[in-house]
């Protein structure tokens, strides 16, 4: 495997963003909130639900022994458990944490890297990946298509 394909994965992405959210109140606060209590337990209840999201999507992958690794091929395509609501509750689960991060740490300057880390997220692996499913499963993807949508 090439080493840039070592850090280019969806995680990695997921910690840069998380420091640019955490340094955003940190350093450069501007005085800009998103108010009391109701910023921190919504910020709570999106990382929570997003780690939640991620792990119900990794054992369904295990269950199914294929990778879970966006660079590599698919053995199986999954279509049960949570794969069965959204074809991409993994990188769907990314996009809350840090959108929870984002609330919790009162980062109101940090909104504009939800959009960048999803379409970031899309460009670099969802395309892509789905590119690879077409190819290797074609009939059974597209009917996948037909009645599971990308996101939610």
């Amino acid at each position: 495997m090439k080493p840039l394909k070592v850090i280019d994965l969806p995680p990695v992405w997921l910690l840069v963003f998380l420091a640019l959210t955490w340094a955003q109140p940190t350093r450069w606060p501007l005085g800009l909130s998103f108010g009391p209590v109701w910023a921190d337990l919504l910020g709570g209840l999106l990382v929570g639900g997003g780690v939640l999201l991620a792990v119900l999507a990794l054992v369904e992958m295990q269950r199914h022994q294929t990778t879970i690794h966006p660079h590599q091929d698919s053995a199986r395509l999954v279509q049960s458990g949570i794969y069965s609501r959204s074809r991409n509750p993994i990188y769907l689960a990314d996009v809350m944490i840090l959108a929870g991060f984002i609330l919790y740490w009162d980062a109101v300057l940090a909104l504009p890297l939800v959009p960048v880390f999803l379409w970031i997220l899309e460009r670099r692996f969802v395309i892509p990946e789905e590119n690879r499913l077409r190819k290797t499963f074609r009939v059974d993807f597209a009917r996948y298509c037909e009645k599971v949508r990308r996101w939610v």
